[in-house]
């Protein structure tokens, strides 16, 4: 049980300073700045008491006592939630009937109103007066705090891993038992660590910042606003391409904490899935192609989408081709960062022999709605097919434990390799062309693709695309579609910014030089690649150091522009010759 408890606190800090903890962390900083400030005049609670000169030290600790109070209870009531509706929400709903996702919208409706009880006093003194009656009329703030802590605890979805897995899993198959309380519970403590300080850490900047108190009631109104803010971009997924763009730079020290051998041994006594079987001889992203076993089948999917008529496929009816099985879920931001690899793969290799199987397991109870991971799948491009695994019928007998993961099954039904986490791509990609040669000898297959591993383990800049379509990190003038236009790149541009100048026609796609055109970039990674095409040659510069020229022939494929022994924060100018075609920046 300490191995089990050790295990799931250290994951939850993990996940507590994760990319993926990104869209609550406004509330939390504000929520903390927020107690930081003097109670407010009037209201419940508010009451002016004149103290005599004794008693000032003693109100002093008073308050800053009710203050961490408020903290503890807005931590509290997010660990709360997160640990209770984790384990038993989809169980909940499905006993009252509800919708899966309806757990989700009460809580961003929850904090949509806290955020309206702060912006207007007489709601917030309407939504506390609940809280007085039960204090018996003491403050009500930590009551105001528990609410809020358990409508983020409703909405917030942290990065995956093998223990947020195994405690899903447990969620599943409804096996509650006393190691899956454990492991939930040390995982939410440890999650509320790093929530905890970020708070704490508002609440002192807002302390000692004078004119923030001197102006009490404009900077609790602007709270609400940030509240209301956050609720509306959770909801409309305004934050995944945001997090999708952050890289993941603690994936490698969540593997080597929750994956080692000794965790997968106590978390399989939790879950019930120990290791063993056909797949147990797989090595994980093995330099070579292995021999797994046969594959478990595609089994107790409830629904199929991207298939002709919504008709299943099963691996027996694909024997003679190559199955990629891709266990993913939409909201998994280190799943999302493995589509644009996995949709290359598939417009390369489908009709070379090669079927992608998206196998969507859900972590939480919104992720079961079909018509939600029918959206996200439009949204997010994904074109092959997807079975719905909601009942985990699949992810058993794969007895996987990660998203995302890849297995490779080779034209007679062995699973040949395996693949958990992000990376190793082009290992991957290998891997298919190998199998694909040997099922269809004789027969050519088309260029490797050139979608750039980006899964750096240090802080980079994201992903930047050249066309109108997926508009990111642009700093400067408004693009003008589809038409040739001049540019003129300002003096100031921000880290990860780049912006255009001189002539340039920016297309859905990609951005084709004129006359005098040029791009600037402010750039943090060791590695800068351009995706170009058309024919001419790119003039590269950093901080204004001419350091190669790059010849541009042909059709699109990756140029690499820097390439550095350690990481570099610099500014990168490109001076492009009129035809060449831009697509995108990668960095590595």
């Amino acid at each position: 049980m300490i191995t089990l408890v050790f295990i799931g606190f250290v994951g939850g800090l993990v996940t507590g300073i994760s990319p993926c903890i990104l869209p609550v962390l406004p509330v939390i900083f504000a929520t903390g700045a927020a107690s930081g400030l003097p109670p407010a005049a009037g209201g419940a609670g508010g009451d002016t008491v004149e103290l005599q000169p004794g008693e000032a030290g003693d109100a002093r600790s008073a308050e800053e006592w009710r203050r961490r109070r408020r903290l503890l209870a807005v931590i509290g009531g997010l660990v709360l939630s997160f640990s209770v509706f984790t384990l038993i929400g989809s169980w909940l709903l499905s006993l009252l009937g509800l919708p899966q996702d309806a757990l989700r919208w009460i809580g961003l409706v929850v904090l949509g109103v806290v955020g309206l009880g702060l912006v207007v006093p007489t709601v917030g003194d309407t939504l506390e007066r609940p809280f007085a009656r039960l204090a018996s009329g003491r403050r009500p703030s930590e009551g105001g705090g528990l609410v809020l802590g358990l409508s983020l605890g409703l909405v917030f979805v942290p990065c995956a891993g093998p223990v947020l897995a195994a405690i899903t899993v447990v969620s599943a198959n409804h096996r509650y038992g006393f190691g899956a309380l454990l492991l939930t519970a040390a995982f939410a403590v440890g999650i509320a660590v790093p929530l905890l300080a970020f708070a704490l850490l508002g609440q002192r900047l807002a302390g000692r910042m004078h004119l923030v108190r001197s102006r009490a009631a404009a900077v609790r109104k602007a709270v609400g606003a940030v509240l209301i803010i956050t609720a509306l971009a959770i909801g409309l997924n305004l934050t995944d391409g945001l997090q999708r763009a952050l890289p993941g730079y603690t994936n490698t020290l969540q593997s080597q904490l929750e994956a080692n051998a000794g965790a997968k041994e106590a978390l399989g006594g939790v879950t019930g899935n120990r290791t063993g079987g056909a797949l147990a001889s797989c090595t994980d992203a093995s330099p070579t192609l292995q021999r797994c076993g046969t594959a478990p089948g595609i089994a107790g999917i409830s629904r199929w989408l991207n298939t002709p008529g919504g008709r299943p496929l099963t691996l027996t009816g694909l024997r003679g081709r190559v199955v990629l099985v891709d266990f993913w879920t939409y909201s998994c931001i280190n799943c999302q960062r493995t589509l644009p690899h996995l949709e290359s793969w598939n417009r390369s290799y489908a009709g070379d022999g090669l079927t992608i199987i998206g196998v969507h397991t859900p972590e939480f109870a919104f992720e079961h709605v079909v018509s939600n991971v029918s959206e996200a799948a439009r949204q997010l491009g994904v074109l092959y097919p997807i079975a719905i695994d909601n009942q985990y019928t699949t992810w058993n007998a794969y007895q996987n434990s990660y998203w995302p993961a890849e297995y490779l099954i080779d034209a007679s039904g062995q699973v040949r390799h395996a693949d958990f986490g992000e990376g190793s791509y082009g290992q991957t990609e290998t891997f298919i062309r190998q199998l694909l040669v040997a099922s269809h000898p004789g027969e050519g297959l088309p260029r490797p693709t050139d979608v750039a591993d980006t899964t750096p383990t240090e802080q980079t800049t994201p992903e930047s695309y050249l066309g109108y379509q997926h508009v990111q990190n642009l700093v400067g003038e408004t693009v003008q579609e589809d038409r040739m236009s001049a540019y003129r790149s300002p003096s100031a541009i921000p880290l990860d910014g780049y912006a255009y100048d001189g002539q340039w026609q920016i297309g859905s796609e990609s951005s084709t030089a004129g006359q005098g055109a040029a791009l600037t970039l402010e750039f943090q990674a060791r590695n800068v690649y351009l995706v170009a095409g058309g024919t001419g040659t790119i003039g590269v510069s950093v901080d204004g150091r001419p350091t190669r020229a790059v010849t541009i022939g042909g059709e699109p494929k990756l140029y690499q522009l820097v390439g550095a022994s350690s990481a570099l924060q610099a500014r990168l100018s490109l001076e492009v010759s009129p035809g060449v075609q831009a697509y995108d920046f990668t960095f590595g």
